[in-house]
């Protein structure tokens, strides 16, 4: 019977782990404070809410951008849809149960230390 408990337990950490970093990536910037907070020592979590942390990021410099007239009317459309595609990959990466970089930010997440 302990060996079922084991793998039990075992499986609702993974699940725990797949949620909270799924969390980060959807939630973003609030994603990421949570992950912050609830999972700090969780290093797959951990790797999603740094990628999540960086997405936002570009999405807040695809905003100033807009501001920007002509130039950033043209420039912010595209930087939104980066943001977005890559809002999405990370939230498969996330659930997929391994620690794969999300395109263009994952380099760039990597650096930040918490």
């Amino acid at each position: 019977m302990p060996k079922k408990k084991t793998k039990k337990t075992k499986l609702k950490k993974e699940d725990d782990k797949k949620l909270f970093a799924f969390l980060a990536t959807f939630l973003s910037i609030v994603g990421f404070i949570i992950a912050l907070v609830a999972k700090k020592d969780n290093k797959y979590v951990m790797f999603y809410a740094k990628q999540s942390l960086v997405i936002f990021i570009v999405y807040v410099v695809a905003a100033v951008v807009a501001i920007i007239p002509l130039i950033g009317w043209i420039v912010s459309p595209i930087l939104y849809l980066i943001t977005f595609v890559l809002w999405i990959i990370s939230w498969v990466y996330a659930l997929g149960g391994e620690e794969k970089e999300t395109p263009i930010v994952g380099k760039y997440a990597k650096s930040i230390n918490l």
